[in-house]
């Protein structure tokens, strides 16, 4: 994984998140900047999956230029190998394991976050994945299911298997999204791991990735929910390591991108219906609105179900030259615990 990092500053990596950074997404945020990786939506592996194809086009009719990952998610072991020999058959960077996503329905299956409950079980599944994978493989994970203490059972785990690079979303499964991280936990896996180590986390602005960085040392900052708010925020990361100015956004800068993002997702969908495309909208727009006009815009947009009021409440709350909120409230519901500067 070394080699697809930056030389001359911090790696910049897309979350993978599910229904949400598909390959429209993908397209779109690259055209604002985008990160130096792609990670796809986790390919959910059971013994009778097949590859998702819509997934799959993230890799195969991405024109970007921009590495992508394949992630899988799943406990069986012949079926994890089975999947992971068929996805390297495309142009992937690499193999990645999600351990980490907190849904209960993944937990419930011990896969996902659910699997850090059993770091034997962890222990034989890669062993099984670097054996078959021919490139690389890398790891995402929590700090532990129930509490941060767990993780140095599992660092343990994860330093007797050659993996290329392991992200780390430094809040535990139990944790969800609800507090803040646990940086140190981060500043651990630096320590122990030989590759590449990520981190992820609640980075919703310049201050709260480059404090990330500074107190743990990582290789490169993970973002999800933050470049959906704000998809200038992987360039503006990178101007502030070359020492440029960011530009301001304002009100209408953000209206134009949820007009593109509208647009591109709809494009992606050859039954495209209005209403529903709209509820697929709100999975973006959870982000976007939050900390805009007090919290008026996010309960409007949750309330909509057209695609005429959809673009009546955009415009309302966006047409305009004010300067957007570099950062949600600490209070949101979707953001919290935010690192600061130190």
């Amino acid at each position: 994984m070394r080699s697809l990092l930056p030389k001359d500053r911090p790696a910049l990596v897309l979350a993978p998140m599910q229904d949400v950074t598909d390959l429209p997404f993908m397209r779109l945020v690259a055209e604002y900047g985008g990160p130096d990786i792609f990670v796809t939506e986790y390919f959910r592996v059971t013994p009778d999956s097949r590859l998702d194809g819509n997934i799959l086009k993230s890799i195969t009719e991405n024109e970007t230029g921009i590495p992508v990952f394949a992630q899988m998610i799943g406990q069986d072991i012949p079926a994890l190998v089975r999947n992971a020999k068929a996805l390297e058959k495309y142009p992937v960077a690499g193999i990645d394991l999600n351990l980490g996503c907190p849904a209960p329905v993944v937990c419930r299956k011990d896969a996902g976050g659910g699997l850090l409950r059993q770091p034997e079980r962890v222990d034989e599944i890669l062993r099984a994945l670097r054996d078959t994978v021919e490139g690389r493989f890398t790891v995402k994970c929590r700090v532990g299911f129930t509490d941060k203490s767990e993780f140095p059972r599992l660092l343990e785990v994860f330093q007797k298997h050659a993996i290329n690079g392991l992200t780390v979303h430094g809040r535990t499964v139990r944790d969800a999204y609800k507090t803040a991280v646990h940086p140190e936990c981060v500043a651990m896996a630096v320590q122990a791991m030989p590759c590449p180590v990520i981190a992820n986390g609640n980075v919703v602005d310049v201050p709260t990735g480059v404090a990330y960085l500074r107190q743990t040392g990582a290789a490169g900052l993970m973002l999800g929910r933050g470049a959906i708010r704000h998809p200038w925020l992987f360039e503006n990361l990178r101007a502030h390591w070359e020492g440029r100015p960011a530009a301001v956004r304002t009100g209408r800068d953000m209206l134009a991108y949820i007009q593109k993002l509208y647009e591109v997702t709809a494009a992606f969908h050859p039954r495209f219906e209005t209403n529903p495309h709209v509820h697929k909208m709100k999975r973006y727009m959870v982000f976007i609105t939050t900390g805009i006009a007090e919290g008026q815009f996010e309960h409007r947009i949750r309330r909509v179900l057209s695609e005429p009021e959809f673009f009546a409440a955009c415009y309302e709350y966006l047409d305009n030259d004010e300067p957007l909120p570099v950062r949600p409230p600490a209070s949101s519901g979707v953001f919290c615990g935010f690192a600061e500067l130190k």
